[in-house]
């Protein structure tokens, strides 16, 4: 990022772009630089072009002026980064490339940009009448589906894993060529959009989680409206009861039963989804301790474990489907609930009667089942995005912003195996460590695959509070470390943890290979999930790197 370097590049990309298109105004770029977390990185220009071809020619301007470039489609990667890159660097912000710009009814697909966000695409289906669900995550609206895909995210639905549900990409290399992946390749093709491996070796793995290209398209499968639909709940009120909920669950999964992806909220995370951190009943005293949480639960009726999933099929497969769950859960929750489009109907129009007539708050259950029921049919929401101002003693805002707003937020996300024994000892860990470093220990397992689930652990502050950043950070690496010593490492890390990314020497030299090979000049997203150099990363602690022999 040297002056002449860096001056030189910023006189071309006006140039090829435009002066309103090269962002360098200051609070611009101090904005860009902030995450809900202490981080490193600042942005030193910030480059929006129109299209593939104002890509390859960006790209093509930092390798001649040696400036590392990182690309963005939303910047909306809360908790893990937003837009900060890993380190100095532009920003090469794919907003503007926001086409969608095929979709197959029969063969149920989308071809998109990476600007298209989850809102845009909802929208459009339901513009067309479209008989096709896209899948959702619980982030904004506003997120990109391009950029949620490259990171490996994943939502509610039966096609929530969105990294596998998409194919055919365009990709812009670190050199400035184009290659597609798959039968992509081919010009004549019929079958780009159809298959995720083409023929020979498959480079779509290479392209998530990585710094070896920029994704400029991609075909992202979508799911048939079924014949039928229903969502279930379920509540325990065991706080030891996950463990035997995961052991009932998993055979379901496992032979096809349940399609969708499971998710299953403490009570801390519940709390945190409906309201702000009870400033005033805690006398200001933090954290939020198991006692005074278990009192908060009996009033509001909160499970100590609440989860979520869809039944999706024909209305036989739904019937069987629901007296499987039945059996599995009996004696194992304390509510199953079974709801539908007219259930939710008749909730929403008699809530108020209800209240008088039983006591029973319909409209508090409804705030924490209707978004959830909106995104088990693809439909995404920005409800969850209310609990990142947990901390916050000041009104969540209607133009949520957590950058903007000072909201402490930091997600850890390992990876265990679908049974109840790893579960019940992830989450114990997990609930005294935070509690000990004085946070409440917010975590949603989600039965992501058949195999395998998802632990989201969210750290939730108030930036403004002074000291809590170091605090949230020393609780970050505490966590990871112990998570990482017990065979649970995390499927997706944040801008200032890329330092996990070392491990095994063989796999690191590989990734270098490949690397060198791509990005000779080492221009694009440099530090991005690639093995840590030498002073790289040193506030990583050490304990967590595996010694090779």
């Amino acid at each position: 990022m040297d002056g002449p370097g860096l001056a030189r590049a910023l006189s071309e990309w006006e140039a090829l772009l435009g002066a309103m298109h090269v962002v360098r105004e200051s609070g611009a770029l101090r904005a860009a630089s902030t995450a809900t977390f202490a981080t490193r990185g600042q942005v030193q220009a910030i480059l929006r072009p129109a299209n593939r071809e104002d890509v390859q020619q960006c790209v093509q301007i930092a390798n001649r002026c040696r400036v590392p470039i990182y690309p963005v489609s939303s910047g909306r990667n809360w908790g893990y980064g937003s837009r900060v890159p890993v380190e100095d660097g532009v920003l090469i912000d794919l907003a503007r490339l926001n086409r969608i710009l095929e979709l197959d009814e029969e063969l149920a697909y989308v071809t998109i940009e990476p600007g298209v966000t989850q809102r845009q695409l909802q929208e459009f289906l339901r513009q067309r009448n479209s008989r096709l669900w896209m899948d959702a995550t619980g982030a904004s609206p506003e997120c990109s589906v391009v950029g949620n895909t490259l990171e490996r995210g994943f939502g509610h639905t039966p096609m929530g894993d969105h990294c596998g549900n998409a194919c055919a990409l365009e990709v812009v290399l670190p050199t400035g060529d184009c290659v597609r992946t798959g039968f992509g390749r081919f010009a004549a093709t019929r079958a780009g959009a159809l298959g995720r491996w083409g023929l020979g070796p498959s480079l779509d793995g290479l392209l998530s989680q990585s710094n070896l290209g920029i994704v400029t398209r991609m075909s992202v499968w979508l799911m048939p409206e079924p014949e039928c639909f229903q969502a279930f709940f379920f509540v325990s009120n065991e706080e030891q009861g996950l463990g035997a909920i995961v052991d009932a669950l998993r055979p379901l999964r496992l032979n096809g039963t349940l399609r969708s992806v499971i998710h299953i909220g403490n009570d801390y995370k519940v709390l945190a989804a409906t309201s702000q951190f009870p400033w005033a009943d805690m006398h200001g005293r933090t954290p939020l301790d198991q006692a005074a949480m278990a009192r908060l639960r009996r009033t509001l009726s909160i499970g100590a474990w609440n989860g979520s999933g869809g039944l999706y099929g024909t209305r036989a497969q739904v019937r069987e489907a629901r007296a499987q769950l039945r059996r599995a859960l009996r004696g194992k929750v304390d509510r199953l609930q079974f709801v539908d489009d007219r259930l939710l109907k008749v909730m929403q129009r008699f809530a108020r009667p209800f209240r008088v007539l039983s006591g029973w708050d319909v409209s508090r259950t409804l705030k924490l089942i209707a978004p959830v029921y909106g995104l088990l049919k693809g439909v995404p929401t920005e409800s969850a995005l209310k609990s990142v101002y947990w901390r916050k003693k000041t009104e969540i805002p209607d133009d949520m912003d957590p950058d903007r707003d000072g909201c402490g937020l930091l997600w850890c996300s390992p990876v265990l195996p679908n049974t109840g024994a790893d579960v019940t000892n992830l989450t114990n860990v997990v609930t005294n460590l935070l509690l000990e470093h004085g946070f409440e220990p917010q975590m949603t397992v989600s039965l992501a695959t058949e195999r395998s689930a998802i632990c989201v652990i969210t750290i939730s502050y108030d930036r403004s509070a002074p000291g809590e950043d170091e605090r949230a950070g020393e609780c970050y690496r505490a966590l990871m470390e112990v998570l990482v010593e017990r065979g649970y490492p995390p499927y997706r890390l944040n801008v200032s943890s890329m330092g996990y990314m070392t491990g095994d020497a063989s796999y690191a030299r590989a990734l270098e290979a490949i690397k060198s090979a791509l990005d000779p000049n080492g221009i694009l997203a440099p530090g991005r999930y690639e093995p840590a150099r030498a002073g790289q990363d040193a506030h990583i602690p050490p304990a967590v790197v595996p010694t090779v022999r």
